[in-house]
């Protein structure tokens, strides 16, 4: 594993007392390479959750982001119908996360929901309103944080850390520990789930110690939307035996089909 690096950890060092791990999870949330780590990251979250903390570091690459603030804001007050540009969608998952981490994160996986269905142009300010309303996000502080100093600063803050931490490949992952001595581990690009496993057990210098899983329905109400490979890979199954699983759902009006070009996604109905 050649794309394994040790790294320093950044300043400040953000940890916690009962979860002695901390994973920067550095991602472009358009790029499809992203969305299809989703299973490792969430399988890894269901179950060894107690042992970490995570946050999402955006790696979209900046082009005049003092200039397209300017144009968000006149959007806002109404002097443009609507703007497109692809740091847009960057900007909006910073703005989310404002109203804390959780809706940031949903934000994310919404937005990324969009791009595998292909339909409306997340790349527009219009759809990404459209999404802030999806996930139920205060849209008065959605829209006055979009194009608020806030938002652009968080961003660059990313920009800084995957520079600083020398990240040239997304997906990345870099594993912290508790003691600000040692360094970080930095996995470059993806790999099986085994390895995240083998990482966290090295660094804990412990055996795991598995969550057991939630249901399949306690699974949508954690995630709310899921693809097929998702399913399977979180409980083992074959994707013909998670087809089976998610279809009886469906018949029970539990949940509801979406066929896209990658993939079969599922959702609460």
């Amino acid at each position: 594993m050649n794309n394994i690096q040790m790294l320093q950890e950044p300043t400040p060092v953000i940890t916690t007392a009962n979860k002695p791990i901390e994973l920067y999870i550095f991602v472009d949330p358009l790029c499809p390479e992203a969305y299809s780590m989703h299973a490792i990251l969430r399988k890894l979250q269901l179950e060894y959750n107690h042992y970490f903390t995570w946050r999402f570091v955006l790696s979209t690459e900046l082009s005049s982001l003092n200039c397209l603030s300017k144009r968000v804001k006149g959007c806002i007050s109404g002097i443009e119908l609507d703007i497109n540009h692809p740091v847009l969608p960057s900007i909006a998952i910073k703005a989310a996360e404002l109203q804390g981490k959780r809706s940031g994160a949903r934000y994310l996986s919404k937005l990324q929901e969009y791009v595998l269905l292909s339909h409306e142009d997340v790349n527009s300010y219009a759809t990404l309103l459209k999404i802030a309303e999806d996930v139920q996000l205060d849209m008065n502080e959605f829209t006055a944080d979009f194009g608020s100093k806030e938002a652009a600063r968080a961003f660059q803050c990313d920009l800084y850390i995957k520079r600083e931490m020398e990240v040239d490949e997304v997906p990345s992952i870099v594993f912290f520990n508790e003691c600000i001595e040692d360094e970080g581990l930095k996995v470059s690009g993806s790999y099986s789930y085994e390895v995240y496993e083998h990482i966290l057990q090295e660094m804990l210098d412990e055996q795991l110690v598995r969550q057991p899983l939630p249901t399949i329905e306690e699974l949508f109400s954690k995630f709310h939307t899921i693809s097929t490979n998702e399913v399977a890979f979180i409980y083992s199954l074959t994707e013909q035996a998670a087809e089976r699983e998610l279809k009886k759902r469906m018949l029970q009006q539990k949940i509801e089909r979406i066929q896209t070009d990658h993939a079969t996604l599922w959702r609460i109905k």
